[in-house]
């Protein structure tokens, strides 16, 4: 479950139950927090990447180890029952992971399509289309009282197949804008997701007492590395922030409102019930944005990386609201 974390990668130890007395377990908690706070941080971020933007123009070749400590973070926050929990549901992870991969790529080409994007901005689009689930999406649908273990199913396995998925999915989608190696592509997420992912799993396993102590700190080193990942991408794209904002934002929230809406209808359509399909909506609509930046910054170009940027910011407040409203929804329900 990568991710791009409290950010993207807030930590999926909000998988967990409320503590007896109605309160949060610490990590839980932290996770919730790192999850309001995360968005002001970006936006900081951005800021200062923004108004001083030569300051960090050398820090471009540093973003794909900074997804890489993400992703380990985010693998410190795996259990083995987390794998052990899709060979019980394979039918609603399937579908999770069908309408992941379909919804939110297609909505990606759509509105590039539609909005005239220009192609560095398309191919951006399309590329956080194509990524990942977000793994904020776990925090995200416990607040909301969703299905998190299934939630938590489909974005590791989302995650897991990431180097399948994403790049023949951009080559296809995002081809027509700009040339895309998926080849080199497939090396890049094997090396700065699995990897890393793997890598955290193993340390999980071999030392979860030392991990269980630092739990509640991983949402907030995911939450300051993405941080630093949006202040990278937009210090190297400061010249197309000024000139594309409106229109990159706008994208943006169509991309990220309509994978909500649809990923709920998917989860209704195919009865799952209320608790899964809210969490079949943050796993649609909420994506590895941090996974999204890296590649475009390294594949194609800082301006590519906008739309993750942005995304970065917005899904989670969308995230936020949209749980606010789903919970109370759950409350009157009962």
């Amino acid at each position: 479950m990568p991710t791009e974390q409290p950010t993207e990668q807030t930590d999926h130890a909000a998988r967990r139950r409320a503590a007896p007395h109605g309160g949060l377990p610490a990590p839980d908690r932290a996770a919730r927090r790192a999850v309001t706070l995360f968005p002001l941080l970006v936006i900081a971020a951005g800021a200062v990447g923004l108004l001083w933007p030569a300051r960090f123009t050398g820090w471009a070749p540093g973003v794909p180890w900074l997804l890489g400590v993400v992703m380990f973070s985010m693998g410190l926050t795996l259990t083995p029952p987390d794998f052990a929990a899709v060979a019980r549901r394979p039918w609603a992870v399937g579908l999770g992971l069908a309408a992941h991969y379909v919804i939110m790529p297609g909505l990606g080409w759509l509105i590039a399509t539609a909005l005239h994007l220009p192609p560095q901005l398309a191919a951006g689009v399309i590329l956080v289309g194509c990524a990942p689930s977000g793994t904020a999406s776990n925090v995200v649908t416990f607040l909301a009282r969703g299905d998190v273990a299934l939630s938590v199913s489909v974005a590791t396995v989302s995650t897991v197949l990431a180097p399948l998925v994403t790049p023949p999915l951009t080559l296809l989608l995002a081809g027509q804008f700009l040339d895309v190696d998926a080849g080199v592509m497939v090396t890049d997420i094997l090396r700065t997701v699995l990897l890393p992912v793997v890598a955290g799993l193993v340390v999980r396993v071999t030392a979860g007492r030392f991990v269980d102590r630092v739990l509640r700190v991983l949402p907030w080193v995911s939450a300051l590395t993405v941080a630093v990942i949006v202040l990278v991408v937009v210090s190297g794209s400061a010249a197309a922030v000024r000139d594309a904002a409106a229109l990159v934002l706008l994208a943006v929230a169509l991309h990220n409102g309509l994978g909500l809406a649809l990923g709920y209808a998917a989860g209704k359509l195919a009865r799952l019930g209320a608790p899964a399909s809210r969490a079949m909506a943050f796993e649609v609509g909420m994506q590895n944005s941090g996974l999204a930046a890296s590649l475009a910054t390294a594949h194609f170009s800082p301006a590519a990386a906008l739309p993750a940027a942005l995304f970065s910011v917005w899904h989670n407040v969308s995230g936020a609201v949209v749980a606010a409203f789903m919970a109370r929804s759950a409350r009157r329900e009962r």
